[in-house]
């Protein structure tokens, strides 16, 4: 590797996963609420899938994600706020109405049976 090539070299950050709950306890096409490091996060099961968002709407500040509604928009799985009803894409976080604006989004882990949400260390 030349040293150009090491300047923009970063190293990943190392990600602290915790146990959430059991997949059972998310009720199938709905989110619930935890706590994960400090911050709330909103975790989605649809299927056998689980996805990771913040909880924080930015259009309204609240702390409602995990209450919105899940469905699609086209292709795209998405949750539905309950406030403004803004949608956001569940994989990137992306709002669907502000590309602008997105939630931010953390890696899930499933591990016999279990949510585990990862956070950087």
């Amino acid at each position: 590797m030349t040293q150009l090539q090491n300047t923009y070299a970063r190293p990943r950050p190392q990600l602290a996963f915790t146990r959430v709950c059991a997949l059972t306890e998310i009720p199938d096409q709905l989110g619930v609420c935890a706590l994960v490091g400090g911050q709330q996060v909103a975790v989605f099961r649809l299927g056998a899938q689980v996805y990771a968002l913040g909880n924080r709407d930015p259009f309204t500040g609240a702390n409602v994600i995990s209450r919105g509604l899940t469905g699609s928009y086209g292709e795209r799985l998405k949750v539905v706020s309950p406030l403004l009803k803004h949608g956001f894409d569940l994989e990137t976080g992306l709002s669907l109405d502000k590309p602008e604006v997105a939630l931010p989004t953390y890696p899930v882990r499933l591990e016999g049976g279990d949510v585990w949400i990862g956070l950087p260390d």
